[in-house]
């Protein structure tokens, strides 16, 4: 029986994030040791217990749905790919370069996008649902992944092979991975007008109205200075929901939203109320503009 076709699956389906566990161990014991014997900010949020085991299985939780994604995924690239007439060859380091920029400008998109469109918030929402930041909420994963395949689809339309889009998805994933963190001040200024760095990813957390829908890069923060997006740290955050969900239970912090906007929908008056829900800004309402109105969808930032 000729298996080949299997070995080339798994081969495509690989996750590169699974080598980087052993360091995100090591970085958060790390963190660990730093908040409690080198604690110099007595305002740092630290870690919780509690917190932090939701915020890993939350992660685990990720890594098994992310199977099941990354089957549709692949089979929806690999249809574009082979039907693009272009092709990138992996073997030229440029098309490298074009993979990280392009990864990365896609991410922004899907990330702008997730808190702009309560149906995709309240899969997003999970993430910034801890009133903390510590490399343990960078586990704190969503559950309902599927509405990123349209957002990397230009990649695959390019002639970038499939397996390279995962790979860099990956790498970005990783990266923002060493973002989540308060024991990091400012880098070189270079680096901060370049990239995504802990400084400005804690505005990003931040529940704070002047850090509300900021910051939404991945590993460049170029594209929030291009799109008007961008706030500078100017003070320590407040971390977590506007109105936080005060629970520990993995599964409510998955899918609670998703209740929210159910009960919404069947208190709806027609289609132009339920469109509104679904697809208008968190806290949207009929007959006005105003936004994170509603303690259950507003938006952490």
């Amino acid at each position: 029986m000729d298996i080949g076709w299997l070995v080339e699956l798994l081969n495509e389906l690989n996750e590169p994030i699974l080598w980087a566990l052993p360091v995100f161990v090591v970085f958060t014991v790390v963190e660990i040791v730093s908040l409690h014997v080198l604690r110099h900010d007595e305002d740092a949020a630290g870690y919780g217990v509690r917190d932090s085991v939701t915020s890993l299985t939350m992660g685990v939780g990720y890594l098994v749905v992310n199977v099941v994604w990354r089957v549709v995924a692949l089979a929806v690239y690999a249809v574009i790919y082979q039907y693009s007439p272009l092709r990138l060859d992996p073997g030229d380091w440029w098309v490298w370069l074009v993979l990280v920029i392009g990864d990365d400008l896609c991410f922004y998109a899907y990330h702008r996008s997730s808190h702009r469109i309560r149906l995709m918030w309240a899969s997003h929402v999970a993430h910034h649902s801890s009133v903390r930041l510590n490399f343990t909420t960078a586990l704190r994963q969503k559950w309902v992944p599927m509405f990123m395949l349209p957002f990397w689809i230009p990649l695959a339309a390019l002639g970038i092979p499939p397996w390279m889009i995962f790979v860099a998805m990956s790498w970005n994933l990783t990266y923002q991975f060493f973002l989540h963190t308060e024991r990091v001040g400012r880098l070189p200024r270079w680096v901060e007008f370049v990239f995504n760095t802990p400084s400005h990813h804690r505005v990003h957390h931040g529940s704070d109205a002047e850090y509300l829908d900021r910051n939404y890069g991945g590993i460049f923060i170029v594209w929030d200075r291009l799109f008007g997006s961008f706030a500078d740290e100017t003070r320590r955050p407040t971390y977590g929901l506007t109105t936080n969900i005060d629970t520990y239970n993995p599964f409510r912090v998955a899918f609670h939203e998703f209740a929210a906007l159910g009960r919404d929908l069947r208190g709806s008056r027609g289609w132009r109320e339920r469109l509104g829900y679904t697809f208008g800004p968190p806290g949207w309402r009929p007959g006005s503009p105003a936004q994170y109105q509603n303690p259950e969808t507003d938006p952490a930032g």
